[in-house]
């Protein structure tokens, strides 16, 4: 066996370990995110969606890629480990991801 030191990554969760503990994050991922979906540039927000939002399968709007959309919210599942916020945000949009359109 041979001692590799702390661990700094595990599964893309980044591990920083201190004297007063152990920190999780995925903050590498999440900016990689951003940046695969062209998104590196959008302003912050306080809430992850807009508040009293009404998403529905029959709006009729612009189609988008479901592969692409899927991908995206596979990859925002795999995010909320470490960031409960979201939780309910995600499992919202991921109700369309049969036929999802611009507004989802």
């Amino acid at each position: 066996m041979t001692n590799l030191g702390l661990m700094k990554f595990f599964l893309s969760l980044e591990v920083r370990q201190g004297e007063t503990g152990i920190f999780v994050s995925h903050e590498v991922y999440a900016k990689e995110i951003l940046k695969k979906y062209k998104m590196a540039d959008c302003n912050q927000v306080s809430t992850p969606i807009e508040m009293g939002a009404k998403l529905s399968k029959f709006d009729g709007g612009e189609r988008v890629d479901a592969r692409k959309y899927r991908s995206f919210v596979g990859s925002l599942r795999y995010l909320t480990c470490t960031r409960p916020d979201l939780l309910l945000s995600v499992g919202i949009v991921s109700r369309f991801m049969e036929e999802p359109i611009y507004s989802h």
